[in-house]
């Protein structure tokens, strides 16, 4: 075996070369590579019993992370100098392949000499599990990222004083994380704490709270290490519900007393109209006020995030950037305008930079959901498909899949309540659906295109579209008249089309996912 695949390969007639070598089974396990346990691949390779054999001087394997783009190239040398029967075959392994937990691995192989004419490698890939799964579950990165961390947590409430309520988290550390974030959420309230464990391994912190602060009797209780290897952010957190009303007899009586004053109130105001009935008219609270033209403030960003689903669909992205930029003056953030630093950077670093920039200022990251994206994060979840799912247009882009591993570095975000107001969803009426918003972007707003684009923009803006009576308009952006303008009516022209793809190609998303992942063979 070499790892040297820089040599000059020889091609000779078809008739003189060896039959193109097949896969067997790949295996995963852990091995010791420099007195660390890593995770490993067995790749087996099949050689054909055929004459053919006896012409064959090697087989040169290349194996690439889909992940990080990098590459490895090995070539075996035997030395067979007998035929099997027709019945047989040989089998040759290389077990020492050293590979990421939850990585992808591309391997094409070909046997030497190579033909002067016609197809010669074989391609096939592999998906490595991921931590939790036992068979890479005790190597060193995993348990660096606390992949064996059994925090069995526990919650005590108690009535500290009236109106007090005290919170007791307790819970086990893990040896591989030192330092710990405890929080407590309730709708419109957030608590947190960060504990070191110190030279202990039970840790516990208390919270005190005020009751009349709580809207909702559930309380969602956090634990989130930090662990080396995950960054903080993609750290697996612990998370428990626990209903505090349960254990706060008081709070019945106090809502009791709400409820009869909001039941005098009610009165009151019946009595109060009907004595002033015949009078002077009051505008309605419900009526709708008179539209009044809204000046945009200033230049935001977008970063906008989307699943490669279809050539089409694609055509609908790049027209509504297009209509953010000429219509509404903003500035879009999307991985199909920014080849220059996706060259440099790569991927993940692109994406985790972008999400930096955004965390820092006022602007927004919107998500536009379709299937593809439903369909990935469903994968990601170990809904199937290996962990991933790619499309055929995302092996057609010199990036790749840059949604998957942006909702990896987003959705630990949306767990930091003062993060939700960072981003929006939406989806284009006709094409995708409120059954494509992945769950934990349930906790955002959503945005159904274009009949709810005014809206969206004003979110973009940070404004408010209606108040106390005004009601705000941005002309050009209703669903009546956005595509009165070129690129309004180009960007309603590119939906239609997709919209009518649909209609004649029901089946059209199950025909875009790619199960073989033979580059070759993609259209």
């Amino acid at each position: 075996m070499s790892a040297n695949c820089t040599d000059n390969l020889e091609v000779v007639a078809r008739r003189d070369t060896p039959t193109p070598p097949g896969w067997g089974p790949s295996k995963v396990g852990i091995a010791q590579d420099h007195h660390v346990d890593v995770p490993i691949l067995n790749v087996t390779l099949i050689l054909s019993s055929d004459a053919s054999i006896l012409e064959l001087r090697g087989t040169r394997l290349r194996v690439v992370d889909r992940h990080t783009n990098g590459s490895l190239c090995l070539q075996f040398a035997y030395r067979l100098d007998r035929q099997l029967n027709d019945s047989g075959h040989w089998t040759f392994s290389f077990p020492g392949l050293v590979v990421e937990a939850a990585h992808t691995y591309l391997m094409s192989a070909f046997n030497l000499p190579l033909p002067d004419v016609g197809e010669y490698a074989v391609t096939t890939q592999v998906t490595i599990p991921g931590c939790a799964h036992r068979s890479v579950r005790n190597s060193q990165m995993c348990l660096e990222n606390g992949s064996l961390w059994d925090p069995r947590s526990t919650t005590r409430l108690s009535v500290a004083r009236h109106q007090t309520l005290s919170v007791v988290v307790a819970f086990e550390a893990d040896r591989h994380s030192s330092v710990y974030q405890v929080s407590v959420q309730n709708r419109g309230v957030h608590f947190a704490e960060n504990v070191s464990k110190e030279n202990t391994t039970s840790l516990s912190v208390t919270f005190c709270l005020d009751v009349s602060q709580l809207l909702k009797c559930q309380l969602l209780i956090t634990i989130k290490p930090f662990f080396p290897k995950c960054m903080n952010e993609g750290c697996r957190t612990e998370q428990m519900s626990v209903d505090y009303c349960t254990h706060f007899p008081t709070r019945t009586p106090m809502i009791k007393g709400v409820v009869v004053l909001i039941f005098v109130a009610v009165c009151f105001s019946l009595l109060w109209t009907a004595s002033h009935k015949g009078g002077p008219s009051l505008p309605s609270p419900t009526a709708e006020p008179p539209p009044q033209r809204f000046q945009v403030p200033e230049r935001k960003k977008v970063l906008i995030l989307y699943s490669l689903d279809h050539p089409l669909y694609k055509n609908i992205v790049l027209k509504f950037a297009a209509f953010l930029t000429a219509q509404c003056g903003t500035e879009v953030i999307l991985d199909l305008l920014d080849s220059t630093h996706l060259a440099t950077l790569g991927t993940v670093q692109w994406l985790d930079w972008q999400r930096e920039r955004m965390e820092n200022s006022s602007d927004q990251i919107l998500l536009l959901c379709s299937k593809g994206v439903q369909a990935k994060w469903r994968a990601m979840c170990g809904g199937g498909q290996g962990g991933r799912v790619l499309l055929r247009e995302d092996l057609r882009s010199p990036w790749g899949d840059t949604l998957t591993p942006a909702l990896g570095l987003v959705v630990p975000g949306l767990l930091r309540r003062a993060s939700f107001d960072k981003y929006a969803v939406a989806y284009f009426d006709g094409i995708g659906s409120a059954e494509d918003v992945p769950r934990p972007f349930n906790v955002t707003l959503r945005y159904n295109l274009m009949r709810q684009f005014e809206e969206l923009f004003f979110r973009i803006l940070d404004a408010e579209k209606q108040g106390p009576g005004r009601l705000r308009r941005i002309p050009g952006l209703a669903e009546g008249d956005y595509h009165l303008l070129p690129a309004g009516r180009a960007l309603m022209e590119a939906c239609e089309r997709f919209r009518e793809y649909q209609r004649k190609n029901p089946r059209w998303f199950e025909e875009q996912l790619v199960e073989d992942f033979d580059i070759q063979n993609v259209n």
